[in-house]
């Protein structure tokens, strides 16, 4: 059930609680973290089709499409945006906003210029050299959500890090609902130092990036959120692009003793459900008083949000209080939520963050919520979602890089190590395998 903005002043919105003490708690928790909160909506054929019309007719299907989602006829203008466009839009901007992308952009290049790993060579016992080189990729492309609320902090999160890794070529696409762009996206672009900007969206988009469609070449890797229609799009052309990641709704994790300001909290909470109506929040406390306390914060908090309806949606729909014996026992429930969003909001999270092995960021201590990664604090906020950082990572320099190997013989060293290459091309039955080495080893 969704509430309206008026029925909101009248009634609480009940979050679901589970109790560990419950009999049932095992049950419910594993419904809990399976639950699908996309509603089962399988859009895979309907980007197939656009992805093959784009594949079929260029820019001409992406024209089509973008007509149809975004309301404005794309042959009336370019579809790149203009120099001049940007430069216009920027003196739209105030200068405190640019100063604050400036500051965010600053750390998160800082943070990333960390991530840059090392190329290796040695030569082994043996006598082989072996190693490796790290490489970029020629072209990326970044997806800039529009739809919903237009997200300048993720123009940045893309493109700096694909920069740092020594990507030639940035191309963003951001769809623009008639025709009509947020200035700081623009903004941030340019702070970004991304070159190309187009004004499509949706699987049209992603298509147009790999595969290419009239003025806009293909690119090497496509990063970037966006809806289901995007991530799906994503999916698909994976194999052909590399891809980040296939992002779900946003999550958040707070496990928070009693000491905590149940204020604090509950914004916490609410900074991903205000995201969309498939977010997730949820609570691990010890403290059934202090869960309650927060609860009604959170209920307050929403009344007077300009996002009531989206949030609450995701707060009763999707959330939950979690209520422990001790919080000795959470570790063991986040690994198995995964969140992408993990707040430690207890004395000593430092001890605790060393039982946990799978979240997409975390953050220590009362005073880090976890709005500041998504702005200013220099990690990327493009994480694993969907319970994937159980195996997965949040966005790097890593993702624009690919690691080559290096191996090389001379006559010694292939004498040492061949026969047994030989052999085993020979299990494998395949004797060109084997002679390619024997050959040389008649030398």
């Amino acid at each position: 059930m969704r509430l309206c903005v008026n029925d909101m002043k009248e009634q609480k919105v009940g979050v679901k609680f589970l109790r560990q003490s419950d009999a049932d708690f095992a049950s419910a928790f594993a419904a809990f973290i399976a639950q699908d909160r996309d509603n089962g909506a399988d859009v895979s054929e309907v980007v197939r089709g656009v992805i093959k019309a784009v594949r079929r007719d260029g820019m001409a299907a992406v024209e089509k499409y973008t007509k149809e989602f975004d309301h404005f006829d794309l042959k009336e203008r370019s579809v790149a945006v203009t120099r001049d466009e940007i430069d216009r839009a920027e003196a739209e901007c105030h200068a405190d906003d640019l100063a604050a992308l400036e500051f965010a952009a600053a750390r998160i290049k800082s943070y990333h210029e960390k991530q840059l790993p090392l190329d290796e060579r040695y030569t082994d016992e043996l006598g082989v050299t072996l190693g490796w080189r790290w490489t970029c990729v020629d072209a990326a492309g970044l997806y800039a959500p529009g739809g919903r609320a237009a997200y300048p902090s993720s123009v940045l999160m893309n493109a700096i890090p694909a920069k740092v890794a020594g990507v030639k070529r940035l191309a963003m696409v951001t769809p623009t609902p008639n025709n009509e762009m947020n200035p700081l996206v623009l903004a941030a672009a340019k702070r970004a130092g991304i070159d190309e900007i187009y004004r499509i969206g949706g699987a049209q988009a992603i298509a147009a990036l790999a595969y290419g469609a009239g003025s806009i070449a293909p690119v090497d890797v496509i990063v970037g959120p966006g809806n289901a229609y995007v991530a799906e799009a994503k999916r698909q052309v994976f194999g052909v692009v590399g891809i980040d990641s296939v992002a779900g709704p946003s999550e958040i994790l707070v496990v928070a003793d009693g000491k905590n300001d149940p204020d604090w909290i509950a914004a916490d909470l609410l900074s991903q459900a205000e995201h969309d109506p498939s977010s997730q929040s949820v609570l691990i406390t010890d403290d059934e008083e202090f869960a309650g306390r927060v609860s009604d914060a959170v209920n307050t908090q929403l009344a007077a949000s300009s996002r009531q309806e989206i949030a609450a949606a995701a707060w009763e729909n999707n959330s939950a209080i979690i209520i422990v014996g001790a919080l000795d026992e959470a570790p063991a429930l986040v690994d198995a939520i995964a969140p992408e969003h993990l707040e430690l909001a207890i004395d000593d999270p430092e001890t605790m963050l060393g039982k946990i092995r799978h979240a997409g960021a975390i953050f220590l201590g009362r005073h880090t919520p976890e709005a500041v990664g998504d702005y200013v604090a220099g990690p990327d906020h493009v994480l694993p979602t969907a319970r994937a950082a159980r195996y997965a990572s949040g966005l790097s320099v890593l993702d624009f890089m690919k690691r080559t190997s290096i191996i090389g013989c001379d006559q010694a060293a292939l004498a040492k190590i061949g026969p047994a290459a030989a052999k085993l091309a020979d299990a494998e039955g395949l004797p060109s395998h084997a002679e390619s080495v024997r050959v040389r080893l008649k030398e």
